[in-house]
């Protein structure tokens, strides 16, 4: 964050996977390793979009189903176990941050934002990819499913990262999908949806404060939402 900075504006919380960054190219290609393995057939990017949102247990999951693979407790435990060795020696590997990301943060940043990150993705992970990609300084906070022992959709994950960022008021919550809507809705903050990201229904009709299609337009899209206050 910048050190220069003596105006305390509020919290911005992101969603990563979707939001920040494109990690479909890691997840899919850790995913088809993981396919690989077990002898079936690839899932591929497209697939790996789709099932992305809900942690790395229903990722391998759904995957697995896609396969015509039933899920059983000790096989799929170690199914992700497997995944997660997979994933964790390729994070950042084809992994980008989204076009205007980092100019974006910057300004946020300059105008006195305090700004944190709340995904459903380990945090030893989540904390890896911002910091390869040279996005961690932005941010007060990385928080995972396994840093506060719960995830997205339920509103205590967003609101004990909030909280461990400082809690400075007004919060605003910026994600890409129905989960992050939802859990955004449940702790009673605003939410400022893009549409590039990950999500598995369509984002109109489900509550969002603004939807953007650039990360370009999100200072927009906050100052619009506070005028609304």
């Amino acid at each position: 964050m910048d050190g220069k900075t003596t105006v305390s504006r509020g919290t911005i919380v992101f969603d990563l996977d979707g939001t920040l960054v494109d990690s479909v190219p890691d997840l899919a290609g850790a995913l088809d390793t993981l396919m690989s393995e077990k002898g079936l057939a690839p899932i591929g990017v497209d697939t790996t979009r789709r099932l992305i949102g809900h942690g790395i247990p229903n990722l391998v999951r759904g995957a697995l189903a896609e396969r015509g693979v039933e899920w059983e407790d000790g096989a799929g435990a170690d199914a992700v176990r497997r995944f997660t060795e997979i994933y964790g020696a390729r994070v950042s590997l084809e992994t980008r941050p989204y076009r205007d990301v980092a100019r974006v943060l910057q300004e946020l940043a300059a105008d006195g934002w305090q700004m944190a990150v709340c995904t459903n993705k380990m945090e030893r992970f989540a904390r890896a990819i911002v910091g390869d990609l040279d996005l961690g300084h932005f941010f007060a906070v990385v928080a995972g499913p396994d840093t506060f022992k719960v995830g997205k959709p339920d509103p205590r994950h967003l609101t004990e990262t909030a909280k461990a960022a400082g809690g400075r008021e007004p919060i605003i919550f910026v994600g890409d999908s129905e989960v992050d809507i939802a859990t955004g809705k449940a702790a009673g903050v605003p939410v400022i949806a893009l549409t590039y990201g990950y999500t598995r229904t369509p984002l109109d009709g489900l509550g969002a404060d603004r939807l953007i299609d650039a990360f370009a337009d999100l200072p927009d899209a906050i100052a619009s939402v506070l005028a609304a206050r």
